[in-house]
């Protein structure tokens, strides 16, 4: 089977003799074409975070698999969401090839280990319950492929994105999205325009589902840890903003919560923290739903 990512694009024979402002917008018109191809997949990832969201809405955990390059961006996007969106760690699971942390021989060889694949989806008794995203740009990598198929074998949702139109990732998840992002400026290095893309295709995505999880309020990070000096501040603005106060007011309501925004802004409104906390176990954390709430 041809890989599209795998061709030689013969616009760019000669690459390492131009000058190295042509080289560079060489790969810069790679990028943006990268980019762009995340366009034509708006409706696919919508639908694909829809099925997520419903998935965790039950508890259920959110699990990222992949090798090489497309394994380390899967890795990037997953340890993200707890910083950004208070997304709990331990519904958080990232599988990649050999590990994150494996020597480069191990970590590139280690895509083809089907049987890894398999024990890791078996060892952390991936189920029903759960959401699987694989990502791999040739969309046939082993390891990906076969943590997909377990996966939804076990019963969970399955998700497979990758950067060839006849990758089997698309058939075997129950979600396959094509990621057109076109042969690399470099022939093969997938670390470029297809995991841009990839990159581009997963931030929006786990966005999304955090949205539909109540973890935004209007585009404000309500779910945030503010785990430094810099995120405090941000918060503070946060719930200076939505609860229509002072800053004096939002400081000493997020000190009172342990700095936890959402409780915060609710005992600005009156609120107890543990009325505020209370509120919001019964509407899943949405602040939204909570500020609304008659019970």
């Amino acid at each position: 089977m041809a890989l599209s990512t795998e061709e030689f694009d013969l616009r760019f024979a000669g690459l390492d003799q131009w000058s190295d402002a042509d080289f560079l917008t060489a790969l810069w018109e790679g990028q943006m074409r990268a980019v762009a191809s995340v366009g034509l997949v708006i409706a696919p990832l919508a639908a694909a975070a829809a099925d997520i969201a419903n998935r965790l809405l039950d508890g259920g955990r959110l699990v990222y698999a992949g090798a090489g390059t497309s394994g380390t961006v899967a890795w990037q996007d997953a340890k993200e969401l707890g910083g950004t969106f208070g997304w709990p760690e331990d519904q958080t699971i990232v599988l990649v090839a050999g590990g994150v942390d494996s020597e480069p021989g191990v970590f590139n060889s280690a895509e083809d280990d089907i049987d890894a694949a398999k024990a890791a989806i078996r060892d952390h008794h991936i189920g029903p319950g759960d959401a699987v995203i694989g990502v791999a740009a040739s969309g046939s990598t082993p390891f990906t492929v076969n943590a997909i198929c377990a996966a939804r074998a076990a019963g969970a949702l399955t998700v497979g994105i990758c950067n060839n139109a006849d990758g089997a990732l698309l058939s075997h998840a129950e979600h396959g999205i094509f990621l057109d992002s076109a042969p690399e400026v470099i022939a093969g290095s997938t670390r470029m325009g297809a995991g841009t893309a990839q990159k581009a295709a997963l931030n929006m995505l786990s966005t999304l589902v955090m949205n539909r999880l109540g973890r935004l309020f209007d585009n404000l990070m309500v779910g945030m840890r503010a785990d430094n000096i810099k995120l405090q501040g941000r918060a503070v603005r946060i719930v200076a903003q939505i609860a229509s106060c002072t800053a004096d007011a939002a400081q000493a309501a997020l000190e009172n919560s342990g700095f936890d925004i959402r409780c915060a802004v609710l005992m600005v409104r009156g609120k107890t923290l543990p009325q505020a906390q209370e509120i919001l176990a019964s509407v899943n954390g949405n602040l939204r739903a909570a500020l609304e709430y008659k019970g």
